[in-house]
Protein backbone atom coordinates (compact mmCIF):
# COMPACT_ATOMS: atom_id res chain seq x y z
CA UNK A 1 0.00 0.00 0.00
CA UNK A 2 1.50 3.79 -0.97
CA UNK A 3 0.67 6.06 1.55
CA UNK A 4 -1.54 6.40 4.40
CA UNK A 5 -5.33 6.02 3.24
CA UNK A 6 -7.73 5.32 5.34
CA UNK A 7 -10.16 2.94 5.84
CA UNK A 8 -12.34 4.61 8.30
CA UNK A 9 -15.80 6.06 7.50
CA UNK A 10 -16.65 5.25 3.86
CA UNK A 11 -16.87 1.27 3.13
CA UNK A 12 -16.86 1.82 -0.10
CA UNK A 13 -13.88 3.01 -0.22
CA UNK A 14 -12.82 -0.07 1.60
CA UNK A 15 -13.55 -2.31 -1.08
CA UNK A 16 -11.77 0.43 -3.59
CA UNK A 17 -8.80 -0.12 -1.23
CA UNK A 18 -8.64 -4.06 -1.53
CA UNK A 19 -8.79 -3.86 -5.32
CA UNK A 20 -5.97 -1.11 -5.52
CA UNK A 21 -3.74 -3.02 -3.90
CA UNK A 22 -4.43 -6.25 -5.75
CA UNK A 23 -3.75 -4.91 -8.71
CA UNK A 24 -0.48 -3.56 -7.03
CA UNK A 25 0.86 -7.07 -6.40
CA UNK A 26 3.60 -8.87 -8.22
CA UNK A 27 3.20 -11.75 -9.76
CA UNK A 28 5.61 -14.79 -9.79
CA UNK A 29 5.13 -16.99 -12.59
CA UNK A 30 6.90 -19.54 -10.98
CA UNK A 31 4.59 -19.87 -7.79
CA UNK A 32 1.79 -19.55 -10.39
CA UNK A 33 0.72 -23.06 -10.41
CA UNK A 34 0.62 -23.87 -7.15
CA UNK A 35 -1.56 -20.52 -6.03
CA UNK A 36 -3.87 -20.84 -9.17
CA UNK A 37 -4.18 -24.80 -7.21
CA UNK A 38 -4.45 -22.45 -3.74
CA UNK A 39 -7.29 -20.49 -5.50
CA UNK A 40 -9.54 -23.13 -7.45
CA UNK A 41 -9.34 -25.22 -4.42
CA UNK A 42 -11.02 -21.55 -2.59
CA UNK A 43 -13.97 -21.46 -4.92
CA UNK A 44 -15.01 -25.12 -3.68
CA UNK A 45 -16.33 -23.81 -0.04
CA UNK A 46 -14.29 -22.23 3.01
CA UNK A 47 -15.07 -23.91 6.53
CA UNK A 48 -17.47 -21.20 7.88
CA UNK A 49 -20.07 -21.59 4.78
CA UNK A 50 -19.74 -25.00 5.32
CA UNK A 51 -20.99 -24.27 9.08
CA UNK A 52 -23.78 -22.43 7.72
CA UNK A 53 -24.66 -25.35 5.80
CA UNK A 54 -24.46 -27.99 7.84
CA UNK A 55 -26.77 -25.52 10.57
CA UNK A 56 -29.65 -25.64 7.80
CA UNK A 57 -28.98 -29.17 7.19
CA UNK A 58 -28.79 -30.31 10.76
CA UNK A 59 -31.63 -33.18 10.61
CA UNK A 60 -29.80 -34.66 7.13
CA UNK A 61 -25.89 -35.06 9.21
CA UNK A 62 -26.44 -39.06 9.21
CA UNK A 63 -26.08 -38.82 5.22
CA UNK A 64 -23.08 -37.00 5.34
CA UNK A 65 -21.05 -39.85 5.85
CA UNK A 66 -23.08 -41.54 3.00
CA UNK A 67 -21.89 -38.81 1.06
CA UNK A 68 -18.52 -38.21 2.08
CA UNK A 69 -18.33 -41.76 1.09
CA UNK A 70 -19.60 -41.32 -2.64
CA UNK A 71 -17.34 -38.55 -2.98
CA UNK A 72 -14.07 -41.33 -1.80
CA UNK A 73 -15.73 -43.78 -4.69
CA UNK A 74 -15.59 -40.76 -7.03
CA UNK A 75 -12.03 -40.39 -6.21
CA UNK A 76 -10.57 -43.59 -7.20
CA UNK A 77 -10.91 -44.84 -3.98
CA UNK A 78 -12.95 -46.96 -1.42
CA UNK A 79 -12.99 -46.93 2.13
CA UNK A 80 -11.42 -50.26 2.37
CA UNK A 81 -8.20 -48.96 0.95
CA UNK A 82 -8.35 -46.73 3.96
CA UNK A 83 -7.65 -49.55 6.04
CA UNK A 84 -4.00 -49.35 4.49
CA UNK A 85 -3.29 -45.87 6.46
CA UNK A 86 -2.86 -47.48 10.33
CA UNK A 87 -4.80 -44.54 11.35
CA UNK A 88 -4.32 -42.45 14.81
CA UNK A 89 -8.24 -40.96 14.69
CA UNK A 90 -8.04 -37.41 17.18
CA UNK A 91 -10.88 -35.93 18.26
CA UNK A 92 -11.43 -33.40 20.92
CA UNK A 93 -11.95 -29.03 21.92
CA UNK A 94 -9.05 -28.54 23.31
CA UNK A 95 -5.35 -29.75 22.51
CA UNK A 96 -6.73 -32.44 19.58
CA UNK A 97 -3.87 -30.14 17.06
CA UNK A 98 -1.16 -30.62 19.84
CA UNK A 99 -1.69 -34.11 20.85
CA UNK A 100 -1.72 -35.51 17.18
CA UNK A 101 1.57 -33.11 16.71
CA UNK A 102 3.30 -34.77 19.89
CA UNK A 103 2.01 -38.19 18.70
CA UNK A 104 3.21 -37.82 14.76
CA UNK A 105 6.57 -36.76 16.11
CA UNK A 106 6.83 -39.46 18.92
CA UNK A 107 6.33 -42.49 16.35
CA UNK A 108 8.26 -40.71 13.47
CA UNK A 109 11.15 -40.81 16.70
CA UNK A 110 11.12 -45.17 15.90
CA UNK A 111 12.35 -44.84 12.07
CA UNK A 112 8.18 -44.42 10.88
CA UNK A 113 7.34 -42.92 8.00
CA UNK A 114 4.14 -40.75 8.93
CA UNK A 115 1.30 -38.87 7.47
CA UNK A 116 -0.15 -36.29 9.33
CA UNK A 117 -3.64 -34.47 8.29
CA UNK A 118 -4.71 -31.47 10.75
CA UNK A 119 -6.56 -27.86 10.41
CA UNK A 120 -6.96 -25.46 10.09
CA UNK A 121 -3.26 -24.09 7.98
CA UNK A 122 -1.62 -21.17 9.98
CA UNK A 123 0.57 -19.81 6.99
CA UNK A 124 -0.01 -22.02 3.66
CA UNK A 125 -2.64 -24.61 3.01
CA UNK A 126 -0.13 -27.08 2.70
CA UNK A 127 0.46 -27.32 5.89
CA UNK A 128 -2.59 -29.48 6.72
CA UNK A 129 -0.94 -32.39 4.93
CA UNK A 130 2.47 -33.84 6.24
CA UNK A 131 4.92 -36.22 5.55
CA UNK A 132 7.48 -37.07 8.13
CA UNK A 133 6.08 -33.70 9.90
CA UNK A 134 6.86 -31.34 6.78
CA UNK A 135 4.24 -29.85 4.92
CA UNK A 136 4.40 -31.43 1.14
CA UNK A 137 5.77 -29.47 -1.11
CA UNK A 138 4.21 -27.50 -3.55
CA UNK A 139 4.65 -29.83 -6.45
CA UNK A 140 3.66 -32.43 -4.51
CA UNK A 141 0.28 -30.13 -3.14
CA UNK A 142 -0.57 -29.01 -7.50
CA UNK A 143 0.44 -32.33 -8.55
CA UNK A 144 -2.25 -34.12 -6.24
CA UNK A 145 -4.88 -31.31 -6.38
CA UNK A 146 -5.86 -31.24 -9.99
CA UNK A 147 -4.79 -34.91 -10.20
CA UNK A 148 -8.16 -35.69 -7.61
CA UNK A 149 -9.65 -31.96 -8.92
CA UNK A 150 -10.06 -33.43 -12.53
CA UNK A 151 -11.20 -36.87 -11.15
CA UNK A 152 -14.13 -35.18 -9.36
CA UNK A 153 -14.87 -32.83 -12.52
CA UNK A 154 -15.08 -35.71 -14.76
CA UNK A 155 -18.04 -37.14 -12.13
CA UNK A 156 -19.88 -34.75 -11.77
CA UNK A 157 -24.10 -35.14 -12.12
CA UNK A 158 -26.59 -33.22 -11.70
CA UNK A 159 -27.14 -34.94 -7.75
CA UNK A 160 -26.01 -33.35 -4.60
CA UNK A 161 -23.33 -36.37 -4.67
CA UNK A 162 -22.28 -35.73 -8.02
CA UNK A 163 -21.23 -31.99 -7.14
CA UNK A 164 -17.62 -30.88 -6.49
CA UNK A 165 -16.97 -31.51 -2.56
CA UNK A 166 -16.15 -28.54 -0.15
CA UNK A 167 -13.26 -27.17 0.71
CA UNK A 168 -12.83 -29.46 4.35
CA UNK A 169 -13.93 -32.86 2.18
CA UNK A 170 -11.66 -31.67 -0.53
CA UNK A 171 -8.48 -31.50 1.64
CA UNK A 172 -9.34 -34.82 3.20
CA UNK A 173 -9.87 -36.77 0.10
CA UNK A 174 -6.43 -35.70 -1.01
CA UNK A 175 -4.94 -36.34 2.51
CA UNK A 176 -5.89 -40.12 1.55
CA UNK A 177 -4.66 -40.16 -1.95
CA UNK A 178 -1.09 -38.05 -1.09
CA UNK A 179 -0.83 -40.35 2.02
CA UNK A 180 -1.68 -43.86 -0.17
CA UNK A 181 0.40 -42.93 -2.94
CA UNK A 182 3.88 -41.46 -0.33
CA UNK A 183 3.01 -44.79 0.90
CA UNK A 184 3.33 -43.94 4.74
CA UNK A 185 3.14 -46.02 7.85
CA UNK A 186 0.77 -44.47 10.01
CA UNK A 187 -2.04 -41.55 9.28
CA UNK A 188 -2.45 -39.20 12.42
CA UNK A 189 -6.40 -37.32 11.42
CA UNK A 190 -7.44 -34.85 13.10
CA UNK A 191 -10.67 -34.52 13.07
CA UNK A 192 -12.10 -31.11 11.75
CA UNK A 193 -15.71 -30.56 13.89
CA UNK A 194 -17.08 -32.88 16.26
CA UNK A 195 -16.53 -36.88 15.16
CA UNK A 196 -19.44 -38.67 14.67
CA UNK A 197 -20.35 -36.84 11.21
CA UNK A 198 -16.69 -35.22 10.41
CA UNK A 199 -15.67 -36.31 6.82
CA UNK A 200 -12.64 -37.69 8.56
CA UNK A 201 -14.83 -40.49 10.36
CA UNK A 202 -15.47 -42.61 7.13
CA UNK A 203 -12.22 -44.21 8.59
CA UNK A 204 -13.75 -47.94 8.83
CA UNK A 205 -10.49 -49.50 11.13
CA UNK A 206 -8.47 -46.82 12.85
CA UNK A 207 -5.60 -48.59 15.29
CA UNK A 208 -6.33 -46.43 18.12
CA UNK A 209 -8.66 -43.36 18.59
CA UNK A 210 -7.85 -40.57 21.24
CA UNK A 211 -10.52 -37.77 22.68
CA UNK A 212 -8.60 -34.72 24.26
CA UNK A 213 -10.09 -32.34 26.76
CA UNK A 214 -13.67 -31.39 26.09
CA UNK A 215 -15.38 -27.86 26.32
CA UNK A 216 -17.86 -26.03 24.45
CA UNK A 217 -17.12 -24.71 20.73
CA UNK A 218 -19.06 -24.73 17.41
CA UNK A 219 -22.50 -25.00 19.86
CA UNK A 220 -24.63 -24.39 16.29
CA UNK A 221 -23.37 -27.63 14.67
CA UNK A 222 -22.51 -30.11 17.89
CA UNK A 223 -24.90 -28.86 20.65
CA UNK A 224 -25.18 -26.50 23.74
CA UNK A 225 -23.84 -28.43 26.53
CA UNK A 226 -20.67 -30.48 26.82
CA UNK A 227 -22.93 -33.95 27.10
CA UNK A 228 -23.98 -33.31 23.59
CA UNK A 229 -20.72 -32.54 22.41
CA UNK A 230 -18.87 -35.48 24.48
CA UNK A 231 -21.80 -37.25 22.14
CA UNK A 232 -20.45 -35.89 19.05
CA UNK A 233 -16.62 -36.65 19.77
CA UNK A 234 -17.84 -40.37 20.79
CA UNK A 235 -18.83 -40.65 17.73
CA UNK A 236 -14.91 -41.81 16.24
CA UNK A 237 -15.38 -45.16 18.75
CA UNK A 238 -14.95 -48.19 16.59
CA UNK A 239 -15.75 -52.01 17.76
CA UNK A 240 -12.35 -53.40 19.47
CA UNK A 241 -10.60 -50.44 18.56
CA UNK A 242 -9.07 -48.99 21.92
CA UNK A 243 -9.86 -45.56 22.29
CA UNK A 244 -8.01 -43.00 25.43
CA UNK A 245 -9.26 -39.99 26.92
CA UNK A 246 -8.35 -37.63 29.35
CA UNK A 247 -10.05 -36.68 32.47
CA UNK A 248 -13.23 -34.92 31.45
CA UNK A 249 -16.05 -33.67 34.20
CA UNK A 250 -18.40 -36.73 35.17
CA UNK A 251 -21.01 -35.67 32.88
CA UNK A 252 -19.17 -35.55 29.59
CA UNK A 253 -17.20 -38.65 30.61
CA UNK A 254 -20.00 -41.11 31.49
CA UNK A 255 -21.93 -39.94 27.87
CA UNK A 256 -18.07 -40.94 26.73
CA UNK A 257 -18.19 -44.49 28.08
CA UNK A 258 -21.89 -44.93 26.96
CA UNK A 259 -20.96 -44.64 23.70
CA UNK A 260 -17.89 -46.47 23.98
CA UNK A 261 -19.98 -49.17 25.51
CA UNK A 262 -22.69 -48.55 22.44
CA UNK A 263 -19.97 -50.17 19.91
CA UNK A 264 -17.69 -52.11 22.14
CA UNK A 265 -14.76 -50.22 21.88
CA UNK A 266 -12.55 -50.40 25.05
CA UNK A 267 -12.13 -46.62 26.62
CA UNK A 268 -9.27 -45.66 28.30
CA UNK A 269 -8.83 -43.16 30.75
CA UNK A 270 -5.18 -41.16 30.77
CA UNK A 271 -3.03 -41.33 34.17
CA UNK A 272 -1.72 -37.98 34.29
CA UNK A 273 1.91 -37.27 33.30
CA UNK A 274 3.46 -37.51 36.94
CA UNK A 275 2.47 -41.30 36.63
CA UNK A 276 4.86 -42.16 34.23
CA UNK A 277 7.68 -39.84 35.48
CA UNK A 278 7.73 -41.64 38.69
CA UNK A 279 11.04 -43.34 39.09
CA UNK A 280 12.51 -41.72 35.97
CA UNK A 281 13.51 -37.79 35.24
CA UNK A 282 10.90 -35.04 34.51
CA UNK A 283 9.57 -35.55 30.97
CA UNK A 284 10.37 -31.96 29.05
CA UNK A 285 7.60 -30.84 26.56
CA UNK A 286 8.93 -28.63 23.80
CA UNK A 287 5.27 -26.81 23.82
CA UNK A 288 4.77 -24.90 26.59
CA UNK A 289 1.84 -24.25 29.41
CA UNK A 290 0.68 -27.02 31.92
CA UNK A 291 -2.77 -27.95 30.15
CA UNK A 292 0.42 -29.48 27.56
CA UNK A 293 0.87 -32.07 30.27
CA UNK A 294 -3.06 -33.50 29.56
CA UNK A 295 -2.32 -33.80 25.64
CA UNK A 296 1.48 -35.14 26.04
CA UNK A 297 0.01 -37.62 28.34
CA UNK A 298 -2.44 -38.72 25.85
CA UNK A 299 -0.58 -38.93 22.92
CA UNK A 300 2.23 -41.15 24.80
CA UNK A 301 -0.72 -43.82 25.25
CA UNK A 302 -1.90 -43.56 21.65
CA UNK A 303 1.77 -43.89 20.16
CA UNK A 304 2.57 -46.83 22.51
CA UNK A 305 -1.03 -48.69 21.80
CA UNK A 306 -0.33 -48.19 18.02
CA UNK A 307 3.10 -49.86 18.39
CA UNK A 308 1.92 -52.57 20.39
CA UNK A 309 -0.44 -53.18 18.39
CA UNK A 310 1.78 -53.26 15.35
CA UNK A 311 4.41 -55.56 17.48
CA UNK A 312 7.15 -52.65 17.50
CA UNK A 313 10.07 -53.39 19.99
CA UNK A 314 10.60 -50.68 22.71
CA UNK A 315 6.80 -49.46 24.08
CA UNK A 316 8.20 -48.95 27.53
CA UNK A 317 8.45 -50.48 30.44
CA UNK A 318 5.03 -51.33 32.62
CA UNK A 319 4.92 -49.87 35.59
CA UNK A 320 3.10 -51.13 38.72
CA UNK A 321 0.16 -49.71 39.09
CA UNK A 322 -0.78 -46.65 41.46
CA UNK A 323 -4.29 -47.12 43.23
CA UNK A 324 -6.97 -45.73 40.94
CA UNK A 325 -9.15 -42.81 41.64
CA UNK A 326 -12.47 -43.62 41.90
CA UNK A 327 -13.67 -42.49 38.06
CA UNK A 328 -16.07 -44.42 35.19
CA UNK A 329 -13.43 -45.72 33.13
CA UNK A 330 -10.58 -48.41 33.64
CA UNK A 331 -6.58 -46.62 33.69
CA UNK A 332 -4.45 -46.79 30.90
CA UNK A 333 -1.17 -48.53 31.73
CA UNK A 334 1.13 -46.75 33.89
CA UNK A 335 4.84 -47.19 31.85
CA UNK A 336 8.36 -45.74 31.51
CA UNK A 337 8.35 -43.56 28.84
CA UNK A 338 11.58 -44.77 26.19
CA UNK A 339 14.23 -42.33 24.86
CA UNK A 340 12.18 -42.07 21.97
CA UNK A 341 9.05 -41.15 23.44
CA UNK A 342 10.88 -38.48 25.54
CA UNK A 343 12.84 -37.23 22.53
CA UNK A 344 9.28 -37.05 20.86
CA UNK A 345 7.69 -34.75 23.43
CA UNK A 346 10.96 -32.60 23.53
CA UNK A 347 11.36 -32.19 19.99
CA UNK A 348 7.61 -31.81 18.71
CA UNK A 349 7.02 -28.69 16.97
CA UNK A 350 3.77 -26.73 16.58
CA UNK A 351 3.83 -23.17 15.90
CA UNK A 352 0.78 -20.97 16.91
CA UNK A 353 0.18 -22.77 20.16
CA UNK A 354 1.88 -21.27 23.35
CA UNK A 355 4.79 -20.37 21.20
CA UNK A 356 7.33 -17.19 21.94
CA UNK A 357 9.18 -15.38 19.69
CA UNK A 358 12.33 -13.36 21.50
CA UNK A 359 12.81 -9.90 18.94
CA UNK A 360 15.49 -7.38 20.51
CA UNK A 361 12.92 -5.48 23.07
CA UNK A 362 9.58 -7.37 21.56
CA UNK A 363 8.93 -10.62 23.36
CA UNK A 364 5.53 -12.31 21.02
CA UNK A 365 3.40 -14.54 22.88
CA UNK A 366 1.55 -16.64 19.95
CA UNK A 367 -1.65 -18.86 20.92
CA UNK A 368 -4.54 -19.25 18.77
CA UNK A 369 -7.34 -19.84 21.62
CA UNK A 370 -10.65 -19.58 20.64
CA UNK A 371 -12.68 -21.45 23.54
CA UNK A 372 -13.40 -20.62 27.26
CA UNK A 373 -11.45 -22.92 28.03
CA UNK A 374 -8.46 -22.76 25.84
CA UNK A 375 -8.48 -19.09 26.83
CA UNK A 376 -8.15 -20.01 30.09
CA UNK A 377 -4.90 -22.21 29.89
CA UNK A 378 -3.55 -19.65 27.38
CA UNK A 379 -4.15 -16.61 29.94
CA UNK A 380 -2.14 -19.09 32.69
CA UNK A 381 0.38 -19.44 30.24
CA UNK A 382 0.94 -16.06 28.96
CA UNK A 383 1.11 -14.95 33.02
CA UNK A 384 3.66 -17.49 33.99
CA UNK A 385 5.73 -16.87 30.72
CA UNK A 386 6.37 -13.41 32.10
CA UNK A 387 7.28 -14.06 35.41
CA UNK A 388 10.71 -15.37 34.96
CA UNK A 389 11.24 -12.53 32.83
CA UNK A 390 14.19 -10.32 35.04
CA UNK A 391 13.96 -6.82 35.83
CA UNK A 392 13.66 -4.48 33.10
CA UNK A 393 16.06 -1.09 32.96
CA UNK A 394 13.52 0.79 31.77
CA UNK A 395 9.43 0.36 30.82
CA UNK A 396 7.87 -2.15 30.04
CA UNK A 397 4.61 -2.28 28.02
CA UNK A 398 2.11 -5.40 27.38
CA UNK A 399 -0.29 -4.97 24.47
CA UNK A 400 -2.74 -7.58 23.47
CA UNK A 401 -3.68 -8.13 19.64
CA UNK A 402 -7.29 -9.58 19.12
CA UNK A 403 -9.78 -11.19 16.65
CA UNK A 404 -12.38 -13.77 16.95
CA UNK A 405 -14.76 -15.21 14.51
CA UNK A 406 -17.98 -17.48 13.84
CA UNK A 407 -20.43 -17.54 16.53
CA UNK A 408 -17.87 -17.21 19.36
CA UNK A 409 -18.37 -15.39 22.31
CA UNK A 410 -15.95 -13.15 22.29
CA UNK A 411 -17.35 -11.15 24.95
CA UNK A 412 -16.66 -13.93 27.32
CA UNK A 413 -13.39 -14.33 25.68
CA UNK A 414 -12.13 -10.91 26.20
CA UNK A 415 -13.24 -11.12 30.12
CA UNK A 416 -10.37 -13.85 30.26
CA UNK A 417 -7.86 -11.89 29.55
CA UNK A 418 -8.62 -8.68 31.72
CA UNK A 419 -6.29 -10.15 34.46
CA UNK A 420 -3.64 -9.77 32.45
CA UNK A 421 -3.71 -5.80 32.68
CA UNK A 422 -2.83 -5.06 29.10
CA UNK A 423 -1.64 -1.10 27.95
CA UNK A 424 -2.90 -1.69 24.67
CA UNK A 425 -5.36 -3.51 23.32
CA UNK A 426 -5.16 -3.97 19.41
CA UNK A 427 -8.07 -5.35 17.30
CA UNK A 428 -7.73 -6.49 13.39
CA UNK A 429 -9.24 -8.99 10.86
CA UNK A 430 -7.25 -11.92 9.77
CA UNK A 431 -6.07 -10.16 6.75
CA UNK A 432 -2.33 -9.91 6.67
CA UNK A 433 -2.64 -7.12 4.26
CA UNK A 434 -5.64 -4.94 3.11
CA UNK A 435 -5.49 -7.40 0.49
CA UNK A 436 -4.57 -11.19 0.29
CA UNK A 437 -4.94 -11.86 -3.45
CA UNK A 438 -1.63 -12.40 -3.54
CA UNK A 439 -1.29 -15.06 -1.49
CA UNK A 440 -4.13 -17.75 -2.06
CA UNK A 441 -3.75 -19.28 1.52
CA UNK A 442 -4.94 -15.99 3.26
CA UNK A 443 -8.12 -16.05 0.93
CA UNK A 444 -11.22 -16.40 2.94
CA UNK A 445 -14.60 -15.61 0.50
CA UNK A 446 -16.98 -16.52 3.51
CA UNK A 447 -16.93 -12.99 4.65
CA UNK A 448 -16.58 -9.48 3.16
CA UNK A 449 -14.11 -6.76 4.36
CA UNK A 450 -16.78 -4.78 5.86
CA UNK A 451 -17.66 -7.71 8.11
CA UNK A 452 -14.62 -8.33 9.39
CA UNK A 453 -14.15 -4.60 10.28
CA UNK A 454 -17.55 -4.33 12.39
CA UNK A 455 -16.53 -7.35 13.93
CA UNK A 456 -13.38 -5.74 14.89
CA UNK A 457 -15.52 -3.06 16.24
CA UNK A 458 -17.93 -4.74 18.41
CA UNK A 459 -14.49 -6.57 19.72
CA UNK A 460 -13.54 -3.32 21.06
CA UNK A 461 -16.89 -1.53 22.13
CA UNK A 462 -16.81 -4.88 24.06
CA UNK A 463 -13.07 -4.20 25.60
CA UNK A 464 -13.98 -0.64 26.15
CA UNK A 465 -17.26 -1.63 28.55
CA UNK A 466 -15.20 -4.55 30.24
CA UNK A 467 -12.21 -1.97 31.24
CA UNK A 468 -14.93 0.36 32.38
CA UNK A 469 -16.78 -1.80 34.37
CA UNK A 470 -13.44 -2.81 35.86
CA UNK A 471 -12.58 0.91 37.03
CA UNK A 472 -15.87 2.23 37.48
CA UNK A 473 -19.12 -0.30 37.46
CA UNK A 474 -21.62 2.72 37.62
CA UNK A 475 -20.29 4.17 34.23
CA UNK A 476 -21.94 3.26 31.07
CA UNK A 477 -19.61 3.13 28.04
CA UNK A 478 -19.85 5.13 24.73
CA UNK A 479 -19.71 3.67 21.13
CA UNK A 480 -15.90 4.94 20.44
CA UNK A 481 -15.96 7.63 17.18
CA UNK A 482 -14.00 6.26 14.24
CA UNK A 483 -10.72 7.52 13.56
CA UNK A 484 -10.24 10.82 10.82
CA UNK A 485 -9.96 9.96 6.76
CA UNK A 486 -6.14 10.50 6.77
CA UNK A 487 -5.45 7.70 8.97
CA UNK A 488 -4.96 3.92 8.88
CA UNK A 489 -5.95 3.52 12.35
CA UNK A 490 -9.58 2.64 11.97
CA UNK A 491 -10.78 3.62 15.06
CA UNK A 492 -8.72 4.48 18.31
CA UNK A 493 -10.32 4.80 21.61
CA UNK A 494 -9.25 7.19 24.09
CA UNK A 495 -8.11 5.54 27.64
CA UNK A 496 -9.97 5.98 30.53
CA UNK A 497 -8.31 6.38 33.83
CA UNK A 498 -7.11 2.56 34.98
CA UNK A 499 -8.01 1.76 31.74
CA UNK A 500 -6.51 -0.59 28.75
CA UNK A 501 -6.24 1.89 25.54
CA UNK A 502 -8.05 0.28 22.78
CA UNK A 503 -7.45 0.59 19.00
CA UNK A 504 -8.51 -1.01 15.68
CA UNK A 505 -6.36 -1.55 12.53
CA UNK A 506 -7.23 -2.51 8.78
CA UNK A 507 -5.47 -5.70 8.87
CA UNK A 508 -2.26 -7.28 10.70
CA UNK A 509 0.01 -5.57 8.93
CA UNK A 510 -0.79 -2.57 10.28
CA UNK A 511 -1.37 -3.38 13.57
CA UNK A 512 1.91 -4.96 13.62
CA UNK A 513 3.51 -1.89 12.34
CA UNK A 514 2.49 0.08 15.42
CA UNK A 515 3.12 -2.61 17.97
CA UNK A 516 6.75 -3.06 16.67
CA UNK A 517 7.65 0.45 15.82
CA UNK A 518 10.20 -0.74 14.09
CA UNK A 519 11.53 -2.25 16.56
CA UNK A 520 11.61 -6.57 15.28
CA UNK A 521 14.77 -6.88 13.51
CA UNK A 522 12.72 -9.93 11.07
CA UNK A 523 9.62 -7.75 10.94
CA UNK A 524 10.43 -4.04 8.79
CA UNK A 525 8.43 -2.81 6.05
CA UNK A 526 8.86 0.14 3.73
CA UNK A 527 6.41 2.48 6.04
CA UNK A 528 7.88 4.34 8.94
CA UNK A 529 5.79 3.90 11.51
CA UNK A 530 5.83 7.74 12.32
CA UNK A 531 3.65 8.07 9.32
CA UNK A 532 1.20 5.12 9.59
CA UNK A 533 -1.36 7.28 12.18
CA UNK A 534 -2.12 10.17 12.88
CA UNK A 535 -4.20 10.25 15.84
CA UNK A 536 -3.46 11.18 19.19
CA UNK A 537 -4.00 8.13 21.21
CA UNK A 538 -1.74 6.13 18.55
CA UNK A 539 1.05 8.87 18.11
CA UNK A 540 1.39 8.68 22.17
CA UNK A 541 1.33 4.95 22.23
CA UNK A 542 3.63 5.00 19.73
CA UNK A 543 6.05 7.05 21.39
CA UNK A 544 5.50 4.93 24.79
CA UNK A 545 6.50 1.96 22.76
CA UNK A 546 9.63 3.28 21.04
CA UNK A 547 10.93 3.93 24.62
CA UNK A 548 10.13 1.29 26.50
CA UNK A 549 12.75 -1.34 27.81
CA UNK A 550 10.05 -4.51 27.20
CA UNK A 551 7.33 -5.09 24.82
CA UNK A 552 5.02 -8.36 25.61
CA UNK A 553 2.49 -8.73 23.00
CA UNK A 554 0.41 -11.95 23.49
CA UNK A 555 -1.60 -12.72 19.77
CA UNK A 556 -4.77 -14.93 20.63
CA UNK A 557 -8.61 -15.70 20.01
CA UNK A 558 -7.59 -17.42 16.66
CA UNK A 559 -5.53 -19.30 14.43
CA UNK A 560 -6.17 -17.32 11.66
CA UNK A 561 -5.22 -14.25 13.41
CA UNK A 562 -2.04 -16.21 14.87
CA UNK A 563 -1.41 -17.41 11.45
CA UNK A 564 -0.99 -14.05 9.57
CA UNK A 565 0.85 -12.70 12.27
CA UNK A 566 3.39 -15.70 11.81
CA UNK A 567 3.36 -15.29 7.86
CA UNK A 568 4.58 -11.82 8.52
CA UNK A 569 7.23 -12.29 11.60
CA UNK A 570 8.51 -15.53 10.05
CA UNK A 571 8.93 -15.31 6.76
CA UNK A 572 10.77 -18.61 5.60
CA UNK A 573 7.13 -20.20 6.81
CA UNK A 574 5.63 -18.76 3.29
CA UNK A 575 8.67 -20.42 1.34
Amino acid sequence: MKGARSLVTSWPLAEKLWWEATMEQPFSAESASFQEAVRTLNTLQTNASYLEQAKRQRGDLQTQLEVMKLFLARSGLQVEDLDQLNVIHITGTKGKGSTCAFTERILRGYGLKTGFFSSPHLVQVRERIRINGQPISPQLFTKHFWRLYHRLEETKDSSSCGSMPGYFRFLTLMAFHVFLQEKVDLAVMEVGIGGAYDCTNIIRKPVVCGVSSLGIDHTSLLGDTMEKIAWQKGGIFKSGVPAFTVPQPDGPLAVLKERAEQVSCPLYLCPPLEALEEGGPPLTLSLQGEHQRSNAALALQLARSWLQQKDHQGTGELKASRPGLLCQLPLAPTFQPTSHMRHGLQDTEWPGRTQILRRGPLTWYLDGAHTCGSMQACVRWFLQALRPQRPSSGPEVRVLLFNSTGNRDSSALLKLLQPCQFDYAVFCPNLTEVSSMDNADQQNFSVTLDQVLLRCLEHQQQWSRLDEEQASPDLWSTSPEPGGPTSLLLAPCPPHTHSTSSLVFSCISHALQWISQGLDPVFQTSSSPQNLLAHPVADSGASILREAAAIHVLVTGSLHLVGGVLKLLEPSLSQ
